[in-house]
């Protein structure tokens, strides 16, 4: 299974780049993490998950208060988590992020 995210930020219109952001499995009743990762000048970031993933939940966590701070933006969510289900472990997943300082909306990708 592959794993990708694509983070937009919809104040500017374009893709936020060095987004940083970590994948977690939920593990008992916590959380391991399994993978992290750097948004690029497109706001894509592929490399969540090198040794791929197996059927679990998983929780995505964008740093998004310092992406914040470095675009000269106050924000109010210092990080969004998504959490997700893979079900079928040989699809690919993609995680999308549009992001404004007040608000942010998430879906399941192709």
């Amino acid at each position: 299974m592959t794993l990708s995210t694509h983070v937009l930020d919809a104040t500017s219109g374009r893709p936020a780049p060095n987004v940083a952001l970590t994948l977690h499995r939920r593990a008992g009743t916590g959380w391991e993490p399994v993978g992290e990762g750097v948004t690029d000048d497109d706001g894509r970031c592929g490399t969540l998950a090198p040794a791929g993933l197996q059927a679990a939940i998983y929780r995505l966590v964008f740093d998004t208060g310092a992406y914040f701070v470095a675009s000269g933006q106050q924000g109010f969510y210092p990080e969004v988590s998504i959490v997700f289900e893979v079900i079928e472990p040989t699809r690919h997943y993609h995680v999308p992020l549009l992001l404004s300082p007040f608000a942010y909306s998430t879906y399941r990708g192709s």
